[in-house]
């Protein structure tokens, strides 16, 4: 049985679910924009979801807030004001509270970024990928080089301080040259983190019914290495599989996944995950996919696509899938807080990964060796019959 003494810090992801395109690697829940955003009714609608989700975490504070897509900048600071008056009229907000909002380097989008920071939107993730003119049409992206830059300019122009560059490797046409170069204009921009990850071919799109000429995996790693290095050089630490962060400017939102916390997940396709300490449970809600089924049903038990109670015989395994993914990995009582469950759990599995020198455990701390690192999927597997 679960046994919280305390429950996990808590945020909110909020998801807009619309595109200028799709690109053709992208298997997140986006659709392409109609004509006119109905900016009003889907702000509305994010609002009765909220509602509805309220009684699940009464009294709890939102420690950090992710807009995410989509394309969230597609909505206009107006939307986003009335949005945010609204949860704050629904929820207490921690007075330093992280919020963050994915952007494209459009020209419309970037030409709101003052706005949006006026708002106390404090922290952009804008989607760069690559800055290869010749790679960013192959990836389908609708902006082009001098674009991406301008964007990361106007974040600067508009007082951010704080905000995430995409970037992205083992793209089609890539080489190291190319590779080293997407690296070096984004560290030139002066980003406080980096997300820098391996395009990888998904199910459900178009690049897995046509897939792209990809360079081989054995060069793809050597980049890799020689641009970790590149990045640590340029004071970005690594503190997660594909995130390197400025000194102070660690993605809390992210942190908080990563070491199993809450979060309630409002809009069409939003995923939350909800502990509570009566009943002691842990339940995953996932909303309607399709925009018009959300809005269709937000504020009713029928915007729910699924509904699934965590067993304690899981939450072993759902842990350690996000936490080791932190290279530092997690404090060895983070576990219990986190989960409901004693670390007894998943005894076999912590001495086997540590025989085969994947992960190393304490009484104060569990962390990914650097083999672990290297063998993830390997380490996380035998958590599965924990």
């Amino acid at each position: 049985m679960f046994n919280f003494t305390a429950l996990p810090p808590l945020s909110l992801y909020i998801h807009v679910p619309w595109c200028v395109r799709k690109c053709p690697y992208c298997d997140f829940n986006s659709h392409k924009s109609p004509e006119k955003i109905p900016e009003k009714a889907y702000i509305d609608a994010l609002l009765r979801d909220l509602e509805q989700e309220v009684p699940l975490i009464w009294g709890r504070t939102i420690q950090t807030i992710f807009i995410g897509g989509g394309t969230p900048s597609l909505l206009s600071a107006d939307a986003y004001d009335r949005l945010f008056s609204g949860i704050r009229a629904l929820l207490p907000l921690h007075h330093d509270a992280e919020i963050t909002l994915e952007a494209n380097p459009g020209t419309l989008e970037s030409g709101r970024f003052k706005d949006f920071y006026d708002l106390g939107i404090n922290r952009l993730s804008i989607g760069i990928q690559s800055f290869n003119d010749d790679a960013l049409s192959k990836l389908g992206r609708i902006h082009n080089s001098k674009q991406a830059i301008k964007a990361v300019e106007a974040a600067h122009d508009a007082g951010y301080d704080n905000f995430n560059l995409d970037l992205m490797f083992g793209l089609p046409g890539q080489d190291q040259t190319k590779a080293a170069a997407d690296v070096e204009t984004a560290i030139a921009l002066e980003p406080a983190h980096i997300s820098y990850y391996q395009l990888t071919i998904e199910p459900n799109t178009l690049f897995y019914a046509q897939p792209p000429s990809l360079p081989d995996d054995d060069p793809i790693y050597d980049w890799q290495l020689q641009n970790q290095a590149r990045l640590a050089q340029a004071g970005y630490i690594q503190y997660e599989t594909s995130a390197y962060a400025q000194k102070g400017h660690q993605c809390r939102h992210n942190v908080n996944y990563w070491q199993f916390g809450d979060y309630i997940g409002i809009g069409a396709g939003a995923h939350g995950k909800i502990s509570s300490a009566s009943p002691q449970q842990i339940q995953r809600r996932v909303k309607h996919k399709q925009p018009q089924a959300f809005l269709d049903t937000a504020g009713t038990e029928e915007v729910l696509l699924e509904q699934v109670f965590v067993h304690e015989n899981e939450v072993g395994f759902e842990f350690m899938l996000n936490a080791m993914r932190l290279l530092n990995g997690v404090p060895t009582p983070l576990f219990q807080q986190h989960t409901g469950v004693p670390i007894s759990k998943v005894k076999q599995a912590l001495q086997r990964a540590e025989e085969l020198e994947l992960l190393e455990h304490t009484i104060s701390r569990i962390h990914p060796t650097e083999k672990g690192q290297r063998y993830l999927n390997s380490l996380i597997e035998l958590f599965l019959t924990a």
